[in-house]
């Protein structure tokens, strides 16, 4: 027993590590908007507002006209966003009915339960809060592919960017798993370039966890190719 406890002490300190209450990405987050949970702090106050600001501006800076959300949560991020047309994406039954209503007499904005097959795309896709909720490899790589092949023109990223071994015991939880996703995008969406780097106005405190952030933004362009 005592070797079996040194073992998941160190493969936690790695993050590979998950206890045994969590079992996979989609049912976590399905069982939490069942029970009543929302979508967590960063939907919320003050970072729900730096959010707002960043994306609102890019939105009118550059013309956009179609938004594809991955990961629309329980839409109240969604209140702060000034969107013509938006399609928000979750894996989550429970949370896409809940938009739904929230939404009924929004008619700029749809909901749908997130697929195996994504056929729309629009000027740009956006991923908030996500990416390092996604802890299975297989559902990361399904995410990225799908993030990417729906974007016409541009891709936002809300998330942190490092590996999970950069990252001190007390951020570790159950449904968190830090990567360092600009690895997948040079390897894979090669077609995309970084146009732009924007740092939390709220960088993560351990004493403040639910008012600060550990994501930054980062905004791709797809490429012209020749």
């Amino acid at each position: 027993m005592k070797f079996i406890k040194i073992i998941k002490n160190i493969l936690k300190k790695t993050g590979i590590y998950r206890p045994s209450y969590f079992t996979a990405t989609h049912k976590y987050w399905e069982d939490r908007y069942k029970k009543g949970g929302n979508s967590g702090a960063g939907s919320y106050n003050r970072l729900a507002e730096f959010k707002a600001e960043v994306i609102n501006e890019f939105i009118k800076r550059k013309n956009i006209s179609t938004v594809i959300e991955f990961g629309c949560g329980d839409g109240n991020q969604l209140k702060y966003f000034d969107i013509p047309l938006y399609i928000g994406y979750d894996i989550s039954p429970t949370v896409v009915e809940c938009c739904t209503k929230i939404f009924e007499n929004d008619k700029s904005k749809t909901f749908k339960v997130l697929c195996n097959n994504v056929y729309e795309t629009a000027d740009l896709s956006l991923s908030l809060d996500v990416i390092f909720h996604l802890v299975e490899d297989t559902t990361f790589m399904e995410y990225m592919e799908r993030l990417f092949r729906a974007s016409e023109k541009f891709v936002i990223i809300y998330a942190s960017n490092y590996y999970d071994k950069q990252v001190m015991v007390y951020e570790k939880i159950s449904h968190v798993r830090h990567r360092k996703f600009t690895d997948w995008i040079d390897m894979y969406a090669t077609d995309f370039k970084l146009i732009e780097h924007i740092p939390n106005k709220y960088p993560f405190n351990e004493h403040e966890p639910d008012i600060t952030s550990f994501a930054d933004f980062y905004i791709f362009q797809k490429q012209n190719k020749k």
